[in-house]
Protein backbone atom coordinates (compact mmCIF):
# COMPACT_ATOMS: atom_id res chain seq x y z
CA UNK A 1 0.00 0.00 0.00
CA UNK A 2 1.26 3.50 -0.69
CA UNK A 3 2.18 6.22 2.20
CA UNK A 4 -0.51 7.99 0.90
CA UNK A 5 -3.22 5.47 0.63
CA UNK A 6 -2.14 4.40 3.89
CA UNK A 7 -2.38 7.95 5.15
CA UNK A 8 -6.07 8.15 4.05
CA UNK A 9 -7.09 4.95 5.50
CA UNK A 10 -6.09 5.45 8.78
CA UNK A 11 -7.55 8.38 8.89
CA UNK A 12 -10.57 7.13 7.86
CA UNK A 13 -10.34 4.31 10.37
CA UNK A 14 -9.62 7.20 13.00
CA UNK A 15 -12.86 8.98 12.14
CA UNK A 16 -15.15 6.05 12.14
CA UNK A 17 -14.05 4.19 15.52
CA UNK A 18 -14.35 7.50 17.26
CA UNK A 19 -18.13 7.33 16.10
CA UNK A 20 -19.88 8.03 20.42
CA UNK A 21 -16.97 8.85 21.64
CA UNK A 22 -16.16 12.14 23.13
CA UNK A 23 -14.54 14.55 21.25
CA UNK A 24 -11.49 14.51 22.75
CA UNK A 25 -10.77 11.13 22.02
CA UNK A 26 -12.13 11.56 18.60
CA UNK A 27 -9.28 14.08 18.26
CA UNK A 28 -6.31 12.11 19.82
CA UNK A 29 -7.20 9.44 17.27
CA UNK A 30 -6.88 11.54 14.35
CA UNK A 31 -4.10 13.54 15.42
CA UNK A 32 -2.05 9.75 16.01
CA UNK A 33 -3.04 9.40 12.17
CA UNK A 34 -1.64 12.41 10.90
CA UNK A 35 1.80 11.80 13.21
CA UNK A 36 1.79 8.42 12.17
CA UNK A 37 1.90 9.97 8.57
CA UNK A 38 4.82 12.76 9.30
CA UNK A 39 2.14 15.54 9.05
CA UNK A 40 2.25 16.24 12.94
CA UNK A 41 5.48 16.73 15.48
CA UNK A 42 4.87 14.90 18.64
CA UNK A 43 3.06 16.48 21.07
CA UNK A 44 5.33 18.79 24.14
CA UNK A 45 3.68 18.20 27.36
CA UNK A 46 1.64 21.38 28.36
CA UNK A 47 3.06 23.58 25.41
CA UNK A 48 1.76 22.50 21.75
CA UNK A 49 -1.19 24.61 20.62
CA UNK A 50 -4.26 22.75 19.36
CA UNK A 51 -3.53 21.90 15.63
CA UNK A 52 -4.86 24.69 13.29
CA UNK A 53 -7.49 23.67 10.50
CA UNK A 54 -5.81 24.46 7.33
CA UNK A 55 -4.32 23.31 4.05
CA UNK A 56 -0.71 24.70 3.05
CA UNK A 57 -0.32 24.52 -0.53
CA UNK A 58 3.60 26.05 -0.60
CA UNK A 59 5.14 22.38 1.17
CA UNK A 60 4.14 18.86 1.50
CA UNK A 61 5.47 15.51 2.95
CA UNK A 62 7.10 12.96 0.46
CA UNK A 63 3.65 11.14 -0.04
CA UNK A 64 1.63 14.23 -1.51
CA UNK A 65 5.01 15.52 -3.42
CA UNK A 66 4.77 12.35 -5.21
CA UNK A 67 8.94 12.74 -4.88
CA UNK A 68 11.13 14.97 -2.45
CA UNK A 69 13.70 17.26 -3.70
CA UNK A 70 17.16 15.88 -2.42
CA UNK A 71 18.26 19.23 -0.78
CA UNK A 72 15.50 19.06 1.43
CA UNK A 73 14.92 16.01 2.87
CA UNK A 74 14.36 15.55 6.36
CA UNK A 75 14.48 19.41 6.60
CA UNK A 76 11.30 19.42 4.10
CA UNK A 77 9.45 17.57 6.59
CA UNK A 78 9.65 19.09 9.46
CA UNK A 79 9.07 22.38 7.98
CA UNK A 80 5.48 20.78 7.29
CA UNK A 81 4.75 19.42 10.30
CA UNK A 82 6.26 22.69 12.16
CA UNK A 83 3.33 24.63 9.76
CA UNK A 84 1.11 22.16 11.29
CA UNK A 85 1.79 23.06 14.82
CA UNK A 86 3.51 26.19 14.55
CA UNK A 87 4.75 28.11 17.31
CA UNK A 88 3.28 31.18 18.80
CA UNK A 89 3.63 34.36 16.02
CA UNK A 90 5.69 36.95 16.73
CA UNK A 91 3.94 40.05 17.39
CA UNK A 92 2.76 42.72 14.88
CA UNK A 93 3.65 46.66 14.80
CA UNK A 94 0.05 47.68 15.41
CA UNK A 95 -1.40 49.27 11.51
CA UNK A 96 -3.49 52.19 11.44
CA UNK A 97 -6.46 52.09 9.69
CA UNK A 98 -7.28 53.74 6.37
CA UNK A 99 -5.53 54.36 3.39
CA UNK A 100 -3.58 57.11 3.79
CA UNK A 101 -0.63 56.07 4.71
CA UNK A 102 2.67 54.32 3.77
CA UNK A 103 4.31 51.19 5.64
CA UNK A 104 8.50 51.50 6.16
CA UNK A 105 8.63 47.21 5.96
CA UNK A 106 9.85 47.00 2.51
CA UNK A 107 12.28 49.14 0.59
CA UNK A 108 10.60 49.69 -2.79
CA UNK A 109 13.26 49.82 -5.63
CA UNK A 110 13.71 52.95 -8.22
CA UNK A 111 11.52 51.33 -10.91
CA UNK A 112 8.67 51.64 -7.66
CA UNK A 113 8.14 55.28 -7.02
CA UNK A 114 4.82 55.34 -6.40
CA UNK A 115 3.11 54.70 -3.04
CA UNK A 116 2.29 51.68 -1.04
CA UNK A 117 -0.36 51.96 0.99
CA UNK A 118 -1.63 50.70 3.74
CA UNK A 119 -5.44 49.80 4.87
CA UNK A 120 -8.19 47.97 6.02
CA UNK A 121 -11.55 46.60 5.40
CA UNK A 122 -14.63 45.22 6.72
CA UNK A 123 -17.76 44.06 5.88
CA UNK A 124 -20.27 41.13 7.69
CA UNK A 125 -17.93 38.09 7.03
CA UNK A 126 -14.92 39.41 8.84
CA UNK A 127 -11.82 41.71 8.46
CA UNK A 128 -8.79 41.90 6.40
CA UNK A 129 -5.84 44.38 6.08
CA UNK A 130 -4.40 45.07 2.72
CA UNK A 131 -1.75 47.13 0.90
CA UNK A 132 -2.39 49.42 -2.23
CA UNK A 133 0.58 50.38 -4.71
CA UNK A 134 -0.32 53.92 -6.35
CA UNK A 135 1.57 54.49 -9.23
CA UNK A 136 3.61 57.83 -9.48
CA UNK A 137 3.09 57.72 -13.09
CA UNK A 138 -0.72 58.47 -14.07
CA UNK A 139 -2.69 56.62 -16.28
CA UNK A 140 -4.80 58.52 -19.25
CA UNK A 141 -8.24 58.15 -17.95
CA UNK A 142 -9.66 56.44 -14.84
CA UNK A 143 -7.17 53.52 -13.93
CA UNK A 144 -7.09 50.25 -13.99
CA UNK A 145 -6.82 47.87 -10.55
CA UNK A 146 -4.96 44.36 -10.65
CA UNK A 147 -5.85 42.68 -7.02
CA UNK A 148 -3.40 40.02 -6.06
CA UNK A 149 -3.38 37.66 -3.61
CA UNK A 150 -0.56 35.68 -1.84
CA UNK A 151 0.03 32.39 -1.22
CA UNK A 152 0.33 30.13 2.14
CA UNK A 153 2.91 31.55 4.36
CA UNK A 154 3.36 34.90 2.20
CA UNK A 155 2.18 38.50 3.10
CA UNK A 156 1.52 41.58 0.61
CA UNK A 157 5.06 42.65 0.93
CA UNK A 158 6.47 38.89 0.39
CA UNK A 159 4.21 38.78 -2.33
CA UNK A 160 4.72 42.14 -4.31
CA UNK A 161 8.46 41.61 -3.57
CA UNK A 162 8.57 38.41 -5.76
CA UNK A 163 6.06 39.43 -8.52
CA UNK A 164 7.22 42.96 -9.19
CA UNK A 165 3.87 43.42 -9.79
CA UNK A 166 3.84 46.86 -9.00
CA UNK A 167 7.19 47.73 -11.07
CA UNK A 168 4.84 46.45 -14.08
CA UNK A 169 2.21 48.67 -12.95
CA UNK A 170 3.89 52.22 -12.10
CA UNK A 171 4.92 51.87 -16.09
CA UNK A 172 1.12 50.89 -16.96
CA UNK A 173 -0.62 53.49 -14.49
CA UNK A 174 -2.52 50.93 -12.77
CA UNK A 175 -3.06 50.16 -9.46
CA UNK A 176 -2.06 47.01 -7.62
CA UNK A 177 -4.45 45.96 -4.25
CA UNK A 178 -2.42 43.11 -2.01
CA UNK A 179 -5.29 41.96 0.31
CA UNK A 180 -3.33 40.03 3.75
CA UNK A 181 -5.33 36.89 5.05
CA UNK A 182 -5.24 36.72 8.65
CA UNK A 183 -3.28 34.35 11.32
CA UNK A 184 -7.20 33.87 12.73
CA UNK A 185 -8.17 33.08 10.06
CA UNK A 186 -5.86 30.48 8.73
CA UNK A 187 -2.82 29.98 10.40
CA UNK A 188 -0.64 29.50 7.61
CA UNK A 189 -2.23 32.52 6.29
CA UNK A 190 -3.77 30.39 2.86
CA UNK A 191 -6.84 32.01 1.55
CA UNK A 192 -9.30 28.82 2.79
CA UNK A 193 -10.78 28.43 -1.07
CA UNK A 194 -11.27 24.57 -0.26
CA UNK A 195 -14.40 24.95 2.47
CA UNK A 196 -17.69 25.63 1.17
CA UNK A 197 -18.57 28.57 2.91
CA UNK A 198 -15.29 29.83 1.56
CA UNK A 199 -16.79 29.17 -2.40
CA UNK A 200 -19.75 31.52 -2.35
CA UNK A 201 -20.74 35.20 -3.76
CA UNK A 202 -22.14 36.24 -0.72
CA UNK A 203 -20.28 34.70 2.36
CA UNK A 204 -16.61 34.56 3.94
CA UNK A 205 -13.90 35.18 2.16
CA UNK A 206 -15.22 35.91 -1.24
CA UNK A 207 -17.58 38.47 0.17
CA UNK A 208 -14.59 40.18 1.25
CA UNK A 209 -12.05 40.60 -1.19
CA UNK A 210 -14.98 41.44 -3.35
CA UNK A 211 -16.13 44.40 -0.81
CA UNK A 212 -13.01 45.23 -0.49
CA UNK A 213 -12.19 45.70 -4.07
CA UNK A 214 -15.28 47.96 -4.32
CA UNK A 215 -13.70 50.06 -1.54
CA UNK A 216 -10.45 50.48 -3.37
CA UNK A 217 -12.36 51.52 -6.83
CA UNK A 218 -14.74 54.06 -5.16
CA UNK A 219 -11.95 55.61 -3.32
CA UNK A 220 -9.27 55.67 -6.13
CA UNK A 221 -11.49 56.41 -9.23
CA UNK A 222 -11.05 53.29 -10.77
CA UNK A 223 -12.85 52.14 -14.35
CA UNK A 224 -14.75 49.52 -13.35
CA UNK A 225 -13.85 47.94 -16.70
CA UNK A 226 -10.92 47.21 -15.98
CA UNK A 227 -10.41 45.08 -12.77
CA UNK A 228 -8.67 41.79 -12.71
CA UNK A 229 -7.86 39.50 -10.11
CA UNK A 230 -4.68 37.03 -9.76
CA UNK A 231 -3.19 34.87 -7.11
CA UNK A 232 -0.09 32.13 -6.41
CA UNK A 233 -1.22 28.70 -4.92
CA UNK A 234 -4.06 29.24 -2.59
CA UNK A 235 -4.17 32.88 -3.37
CA UNK A 236 -4.22 31.46 -6.88
CA UNK A 237 -7.21 29.02 -6.37
CA UNK A 238 -9.37 31.94 -4.43
CA UNK A 239 -8.91 34.42 -7.70
CA UNK A 240 -10.44 31.18 -9.72
CA UNK A 241 -13.43 31.37 -7.07
CA UNK A 242 -13.75 35.01 -7.47
CA UNK A 243 -13.72 35.00 -11.10
CA UNK A 244 -16.58 32.44 -10.47
CA UNK A 245 -18.95 34.11 -7.77
CA UNK A 246 -17.77 37.87 -9.40
CA UNK A 247 -17.77 37.68 -13.37
CA UNK A 248 -19.70 41.16 -12.82
CA UNK A 249 -16.66 42.66 -10.79
CA UNK A 250 -13.58 41.21 -12.52
CA UNK A 251 -12.84 41.39 -15.92
CA UNK A 252 -10.55 38.48 -16.06
CA UNK A 253 -8.32 36.43 -13.62
CA UNK A 254 -4.62 34.63 -13.23
CA UNK A 255 -4.02 31.57 -11.31
CA UNK A 256 -0.51 30.35 -11.08
CA UNK A 257 0.23 27.14 -9.44
CA UNK A 258 -3.72 27.29 -8.04
CA UNK A 259 -6.54 25.07 -8.58
CA UNK A 260 -10.02 24.86 -10.46
CA UNK A 261 -13.22 25.76 -8.37
CA UNK A 262 -15.22 23.29 -6.19
CA UNK A 263 -12.12 21.06 -6.49
CA UNK A 264 -12.13 20.45 -2.82
CA UNK A 265 -14.94 21.12 0.07
CA UNK A 266 -12.82 20.19 2.99
CA UNK A 267 -9.55 19.32 4.17
CA UNK A 268 -9.13 15.84 2.93
CA UNK A 269 -10.64 16.53 -0.52
CA UNK A 270 -8.13 19.59 -0.76
CA UNK A 271 -5.14 16.75 -0.13
CA UNK A 272 -7.12 14.99 -3.10
CA UNK A 273 -7.21 17.61 -5.35
CA UNK A 274 -3.37 18.73 -4.86
CA UNK A 275 -2.64 15.54 -5.99
CA UNK A 276 -4.68 15.91 -9.04
CA UNK A 277 -7.62 14.06 -8.23
CA UNK A 278 -10.83 15.53 -9.86
CA UNK A 279 -13.62 16.40 -8.18
CA UNK A 280 -17.30 15.45 -9.84
CA UNK A 281 -18.43 17.22 -12.93
CA UNK A 282 -21.58 17.87 -11.01
CA UNK A 283 -19.59 19.67 -7.90
CA UNK A 284 -16.81 22.09 -10.20
CA UNK A 285 -20.19 22.59 -12.64
CA UNK A 286 -22.13 24.04 -9.93
CA UNK A 287 -19.82 26.34 -9.03
CA UNK A 288 -19.54 28.44 -12.27
CA UNK A 289 -22.86 30.38 -14.03
CA UNK A 290 -20.64 32.78 -16.26
CA UNK A 291 -16.89 32.81 -17.28
CA UNK A 292 -14.06 35.39 -17.48
CA UNK A 293 -11.04 35.25 -19.20
CA UNK A 294 -8.44 33.30 -17.75
CA UNK A 295 -4.64 33.02 -17.70
CA UNK A 296 -3.14 30.45 -16.10
CA UNK A 297 0.21 29.41 -15.44
CA UNK A 298 1.46 26.19 -14.33
CA UNK A 299 5.15 24.46 -13.77
CA UNK A 300 4.95 21.04 -15.11
CA UNK A 301 7.36 19.70 -12.30
CA UNK A 302 4.91 21.18 -9.47
CA UNK A 303 5.37 18.72 -7.24
CA UNK A 304 3.30 20.37 -4.19
CA UNK A 305 -0.16 21.05 -6.86
CA UNK A 306 -0.39 18.99 -9.54
CA UNK A 307 0.23 20.28 -12.96
CA UNK A 308 -3.24 18.92 -14.02
CA UNK A 309 -5.02 21.38 -11.79
CA UNK A 310 -3.52 24.06 -14.58
CA UNK A 311 -5.46 22.46 -16.94
CA UNK A 312 -8.62 21.70 -15.47
CA UNK A 313 -8.92 25.46 -14.71
CA UNK A 314 -8.35 26.69 -18.35
CA UNK A 315 -10.88 24.01 -19.54
CA UNK A 316 -13.36 25.36 -16.47
CA UNK A 317 -12.83 29.25 -17.62
CA UNK A 318 -13.47 28.09 -21.35
CA UNK A 319 -16.08 29.86 -23.53
CA UNK A 320 -18.98 27.65 -24.08
CA UNK A 321 -19.55 28.81 -27.74
CA UNK A 322 -17.67 27.33 -30.51
CA UNK A 323 -13.57 27.90 -30.28
CA UNK A 324 -10.23 26.72 -31.66
CA UNK A 325 -7.33 26.66 -29.92
CA UNK A 326 -3.58 27.88 -31.13
CA UNK A 327 -0.63 26.32 -29.51
CA UNK A 328 3.10 28.50 -29.55
CA UNK A 329 6.45 26.69 -27.45
CA UNK A 330 9.28 29.47 -26.84
CA UNK A 331 11.91 29.81 -24.05
CA UNK A 332 11.76 32.12 -21.31
CA UNK A 333 14.67 33.02 -18.92
CA UNK A 334 17.43 30.98 -18.13
CA UNK A 335 16.64 28.92 -21.19
CA UNK A 336 13.72 27.30 -19.36
CA UNK A 337 10.87 26.72 -21.96
CA UNK A 338 7.19 26.99 -22.14
CA UNK A 339 4.02 25.80 -23.95
CA UNK A 340 1.67 28.19 -24.36
CA UNK A 341 -2.45 27.57 -25.22
CA UNK A 342 -4.76 30.10 -26.45
CA UNK A 343 -7.73 29.83 -26.68
CA UNK A 344 -10.10 32.26 -29.02
CA UNK A 345 -13.69 32.51 -29.04
CA UNK A 346 -15.99 33.22 -31.98
CA UNK A 347 -14.59 35.83 -33.00
CA UNK A 348 -11.44 35.00 -33.24
CA UNK A 349 -10.32 37.12 -29.78
CA UNK A 350 -8.12 35.22 -27.33
CA UNK A 351 -10.24 34.50 -24.53
CA UNK A 352 -8.17 31.89 -22.04
CA UNK A 353 -4.62 31.79 -22.05
CA UNK A 354 -2.75 28.22 -20.83
CA UNK A 355 0.88 28.16 -19.92
CA UNK A 356 2.60 25.46 -19.20
CA UNK A 357 6.35 26.14 -17.83
CA UNK A 358 8.76 23.33 -18.39
CA UNK A 359 10.87 22.14 -15.36
CA UNK A 360 9.20 24.58 -13.67
CA UNK A 361 7.85 23.53 -9.58
CA UNK A 362 5.90 25.88 -7.51
CA UNK A 363 7.02 29.07 -7.34
CA UNK A 364 5.77 32.10 -10.00
CA UNK A 365 7.59 32.11 -13.26
CA UNK A 366 9.97 34.99 -13.98
CA UNK A 367 9.59 36.36 -10.24
CA UNK A 368 12.52 37.88 -8.20
CA UNK A 369 14.29 36.16 -5.20
CA UNK A 370 13.63 39.25 -3.18
CA UNK A 371 10.45 36.88 -2.41
CA UNK A 372 9.32 33.83 -1.36
CA UNK A 373 8.09 31.19 -3.52
CA UNK A 374 9.41 33.25 -6.80
CA UNK A 375 11.28 31.53 -9.68
CA UNK A 376 13.41 34.22 -11.78
CA UNK A 377 13.41 31.41 -14.81
CA UNK A 378 10.84 31.03 -17.41
CA UNK A 379 8.60 33.53 -18.78
CA UNK A 380 7.43 36.32 -16.97
CA UNK A 381 4.16 35.90 -15.54
CA UNK A 382 3.49 39.33 -14.15
CA UNK A 383 3.79 40.82 -17.78
CA UNK A 384 2.29 38.67 -19.34
CA UNK A 385 -0.81 38.31 -16.73
CA UNK A 386 -0.71 42.24 -17.12
CA UNK A 387 -0.60 41.86 -20.73
CA UNK A 388 -3.82 39.58 -20.63
CA UNK A 389 -5.83 41.73 -18.45
CA UNK A 390 -5.37 44.58 -20.18
CA UNK A 391 -6.20 43.14 -23.49
CA UNK A 392 -9.39 41.97 -21.62
CA UNK A 393 -11.32 45.53 -20.86
CA UNK A 394 -15.33 45.22 -21.15
CA UNK A 395 -16.45 48.06 -23.56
Amino acid sequence: MKPYEQFVGNLLQAVGASQGKDPVVATEMIQQALRDAGLLQPLAPATQEAPPRFVDLNEAPGWARGWARPEQGADAMQDWSARFMPGREKPRQPMRKGPGHAKPERSRPADEPGQFLSGSFSADAGTRRYRLYVPAHKAEGAPALVVMLHGCQQNPDDFAAGTRMNALAEASGCLVLYPEQTRSANHSNCWNWFETPHQQRELGEPSILAGMTREVMREHGIDPAKVYVAGLSAGGAMAAILGATHPELYAAIGVHSGLPVGSAHDLMSALNAMKGARASKKRQGAALHRTVPAIVFHGDQDATVHPSNGQAIARQFAPQDPVRQVEQRGQGGAGRGYTRTSTLDGADRVVAEHWTVHGAGHAWAGGSTAGSYADPAGPDASAEMLRFFLAQARA
